[in-house]
């Protein structure tokens, strides 16, 4: 096997993003989806298609998983813990409770490979652009090795320490999200009824002190009314968001703010947007608001 061949397992929004940018710099990738259309579009895009998870691990030292749910998340840990191979690194990206974590590296620990929790800070439309943060955690030797490959589909990396670690920082890194992004999308309601340009305020707003990632990523969206393709699908969204209000509540801590945005993206599943980007909050204010009138 060669230094730069990679194994990625999910190619859905972020998965396949990964695999392109790292296609485009020079890596042997080998790719399995459940889906038949990624895998097309994939293999279009240079990703040497393997017939399962089992098949990838056969293939590659180093597998990136990107995975819907914890269910997807074990099988595949334990398609890779049966391939008979030598010590692979697994580098699992997704965002799942710490104990769904540690259930996939407790599969894969007995078979001697070592399992990595790498969450990523960003949404599809950063990860194409390799604007991605990787919040790596758990072997350090294991992390090092992979610091050539985080370089190639992100912009930072940083090994945060024991196991888990990774995904207690993405959980304070959606907290934030989740909360901007309906800021955002309750700013750009508030300059449409004051009868500004909504294009100009996103010009003068967000790169001024009241301007975030978020503001730059979601309001052009809400200006528009275009919410996809989706970076972030709201019904994704959801999952996440109940993940952090779980660690949040095993802390015993209070999040008022984040608390208050619940509603807004349950009210946007009642209104058929699960499938729209997360900007589509803008459409929940402004039904609100025109209620409310």
């Amino acid at each position: 096997m060669t230094d730069r061949k990679v194994g990625i397992i999910g190619l859905g929004i972020m998965g396949s993003a990964i695999a392109r940018n790292l296609v485009e710099r020079g890596w042997e990738v080998i790719g399995f989806d459940t889906d038949p259309a990624r895998r097309s579009e994939l293999a279009r895009a240079g990703v040497k298609i393997a017939d399962g998870a089992r098949a990838v691990a056969s293939s590659a030292a180093r597998i990136i998983t990107s995975l819907p749910n914890a269910d997807a998340a074990r099988a595949v840990a334990a398609d890779i813990a049966a391939c008979g191979q030598p010590a692979r690194i697994v580098i699992e990206t997704s965002t799942f409770t710490i104990a769904d974590k540690l259930g996939f590296k407790a599969i894969l620990d007995p078979a001697g490979h070592i399992a990595l929790d790498c969450p990523l800070s960003g949404t599809g439309a950063q990860a194409a652009v390799r604007d991605l943060v990787v919040y790596a955690s758990g072997d350090k030797m294991a992390i090092a090795r992979c610091a050539g490959l985080f370089a190639d589909f992100a912009k930072q990396s940083a090994d945060l320490g024991e196991f888990g670690n990774g995904s207690r920082m993405k959980f304070v890194a959606n907290h934030l999200v989740a909360i901007h992004n309906v800021a955002s999308a309750e700013a750009m309601l508030l300059a449409q009824r004051a009868g500004l340009d909504l294009n100009q305020v996103i010009e003068m707003v967000a790169p001024g002190a009241g301007g975030s990632r978020m503001f730059q990523m979601r309001a052009p969206m809400m200006a528009s009314g275009a919410y996809e393709p989706a970076t972030m699908r709201i019904s994704t969204w959801k999952k996440d968001m109940a993940i952090i209000a779980e660690f949040a509540d095993e802390l015993g801590l209070e999040t008022p703010l984040f608390t208050l945005t619940q509603p807004v993206y349950t009210q946007a599943m009642e209104m058929g947007l699960g499938g729209k980007d997360t900007a589509a909050v803008f459409e929940v204010l402004k039904a609100n608001d025109e209620a409310g009138k």
